[in-house]
């Protein structure tokens, strides 16, 4: 039987889920398909409507070997696996002959643990474990919660929190849920036959595509264990993500309220001298923190590593001695025993690694207003680490509508662990870069609008002249705008001040949901939603809805946070330029995903408007402009006014 051509199974996918074939489209499937002949790697940048999802999808289908996918969304998780993948494969059917298997794969925090619903969740205050379903009074948010769960675990295949609408908060779900450090395991738990964590990893075996997310794959990489099967071709969507996820992942932290409940859970266990020298050394870390300023440690302060001394060798004696004892009078004793040691063990893991003072660790102070303050620790960079675990005995592709920063892919490639494209070295992995384009028609959908008049956005205070500027720009609109601020306090400041001068309503990131304000955004043309980062990238309203989408100024990184800084810093100390490498390629990233919310359709018209004259007058302002879509671009005020109300016009003569 003759291979089915890729263009033949392309055009097969399309049809069934009721899409176009486009040109980037077919460019991207053959870069994907050639990549995975060659065991190369591809980082592919797919313009937002090239339909990147089936670009990746025949390929990886057609290949037949296991191809994991791994995304940042789970909006993205969800389309592939409940729509993308089912039409997909029963289109390809005729002519592959074969229907492949798919399957979600997370991790274990995500699933609903059967031995916490039925036996409780340890206590820390007590001995043995607590009911939760009896602590929590019915009538409260977490009692329905509870109730709701409950009901959800006897009807529920799959266990997954994302399958359970509504949902349910954070604190409902951790009492159902383990980590995989607190998990007894499937042999030792007596509901390890029915596990949904276990279930999903039998089905992820079982699989040809396996769907995951960034933060799994990092895990998977880090922890040495592997937690996804055995797979020759590996997918990351949303690449633009990759980085901060796994930075994520790699990050640890201590606070004196999670040393206070390893105390608590291990007391029970240890005898009383092992368990005092713990709370001793927890009591003296609460003292340090209390005094702790926020910011970066460069070295770490004489009474700090005293305290993480104490708490490191303290936890290690704990350890040891949780491992040599048994209380059979300790209800489910291998439960309690298991949620000690995971609390236990962290604690001892981060001072441990703080105390090692690595060159390639950044150790900081963080304070919050209500929770006090954090310790944290985490990787100056990801890229040895992805260079190393990321690319070996597998092909890589990575696509997102943003990999090009500034006109090429070497600033994304870098921070990835790889050479410049086309350098090869001893060990340097292979890769080509390949910009498949958009289907839109940028410089005739979109203008791009830089407010050159205003004064250079401050570190401090209410900007006078950009208040007014936004006022009139939203006006001439008619509403229809999506204002995304570089901080919180930029969006509840812009909010409070237009509230008062203007009729259109304005919504306000964490007055209600995500989804809801999103939605709300979409029905209404007359509204506005303003707010902060996930905005930038989390926001699809195809149509008249959303015209004008405002970045208050240059989203760069702040001065004082102190990851980037030193990241920064890092790359001057080796020769480079530190504000070029981490600063602007930050904003550039941030930049071309705010821009890419205002062009979704064909249909779409409308402005993207940088109220931060230092995109049209700094030296770095060339780089930033190319990293976004291509836009017409304009400083006249004038001119940009006329256009909105144009705009505004034609969609309300289509009764918009």
């Amino acid at each position: 039987m003759t291979k089915p051509s890729l263009t033949d199974l392309l055009h097969a996918a399309v049809s069934a889920v009721g899409g176009t074939e486009r040109p980037g489209q077919v460019a991207m499937a053959e870069a994907v398909a050639e990549a995975i002949d060659d065991h190369t790697h591809r980082l592919i940048q797919a313009g937002t409507g090239t339909g990147k999802s089936l670009g990746y999808l025949v390929p990886a289908l057609a290949h037949g070997e296991r191809v994991v996918v791994a995304t940042a969304t789970l909006a993205l998780q969800r389309q592939l696996v409940e729509r993308d993948l089912p039409r997909t494969v029963e289109a390809l059917h005729p002519q592959l002959r074969r229907r492949p298997q798919f399957a979600m794969l997370k991790g274990r925090s995500n699933y609903l643990c059967l031995h916490r619903l039925h036996e409780g969740a340890p206590q820390d205050e007590e001995e043995g474990l607590f009911d939760q379903f009896e602590a929590a009074a019915p009538t409260s948010k977490l009692g329905q919660d509870l109730l709701r769960l409950r009901d959800w675990a006897d009807e529920t295949e799959t266990g997954d929190r994302d399958d359970m609408t509504p949902g349910v908060s954070d604190r409902a779900w951790s009492q159902v849920s383990v980590s995989s450090r607190e998990c007894l395991g499937a042999s030792k738990c007596a509901y390890g036959a029915e596990c949904f964590a276990e279930a999903a990893r039998e089905r992820a075996k079982l699989a040809d595509v396996v769907v995951t997310n960034h933060a799994l794959l990092a895990i998977d990489a880090i922890e040495g264990a592997p937690v996804l099967p055995q797979h020759e071709v590996l997918i990351v969507d949303e690449a633009h993500e990759l980085v901060s996820r796994v930075t994520g992942v790699a990050t640890g932290e201590l606070t004196p309220g999670q040393v206070n409940r390893a105390v608590k859970r291990a007391a029970k266990l240890v005898d009383e001298k092992t368990a005092d020298s713990l709370q001793t050394a927890s009591e003296t870390f609460e003292r340090v923190m209390e005094l702790a300023l926020p910011g970066r440690l460069e070295e770490i302060p004489e009474d700090l590593g005293y305290a993480l001394t104490a708490l490191r060798d303290a936890a290690r004696n704990v350890i040891s001695a949780i491992g040599a004892t048994r209380d059979k009078s300790v209800h489910d004793e291998d439960a309690v025993r298991k949620q000690a040691l995971a609390s236990v063990e962290n604690v001892h893991a981060v001072a441990e690694r703080i105390i090692a003072g690595s060159e390639y660790d950044v150790v900081w102070y963080e304070r919050h207003d209500r929770f006090g303050a954090t310790l944290r620790v985490a990787p100056m960079s990801v890229s040895g680490l992805l260079r190393e675990k990321l690319f070996e005995d597998r092909s890589v592709v990575l696509t997102s509508a943003t990999l090009k920063l500034g006109g090429d892919f070497n600033g994304v490639a870098a921070s990835l662990g790889l050479s410049p494209e086309g350098v090869e070295g001893d060990d340097a992995p292979v890769w080509k870069g390949l910009d498949v384009g958009s289907p839109f028609d940028y410089p005739k959908q979109g203008i791009l609008y830089v407010a050159k008049h205003l004064a250079t956005p401050g570190r401090e205070g209410t900007r006078g002249d950009m208040m007014a500027e936004l006022a009139e720009l939203i006006e001439a609109a008619g509403g229809r705008t999506l204002g995304l601020f570089s901080s919180m306090r930029g969006a509840k400041a812009a909010a409070e001040e237009l509230r008062g001068r203007l009729d259109h309503p304005i919504l306000l990131q964490g007055e209600e949901t995500l989804g809801e304000l999103i939605k709300t955004f979409a029905a209404d043309p007359k509204t506005c939603l303003f707010g902060t980062l996930s905005l930038w990238q989390g926001v699809d309203v195809p149509g008249p809805s959303c015209q004008l989408v405002i970045m208050d100024r240059i989203p760069f990184p702040r001065p004082d946070d102190p990851l980037m800084s030193a990241r920064q810093k890092s790359v001057e100390e080796h020769g480079g330029n530190g504000f070029m490498a981490v600063a602007a390629t930050h904003a550039a990233l941030l930049m071309a995903q705010g821009a890419g919310r205002l062009v979704r359709a064909s249909g779409d018209r409308g402005i993207v408007a940088v109220l931060d004259p230092r995109l049209a007058t700094a030296r770095y302002g060339s780089f930033l402009k190319a990293s976004l879509p291509d836009f017409w671009y304009t400083t006249d005020r004038n001119q940009v006014r006329r256009s909105l109300a144009a705009i505004d016009a034609a969609a309300k003569a289509d009764g918009k």
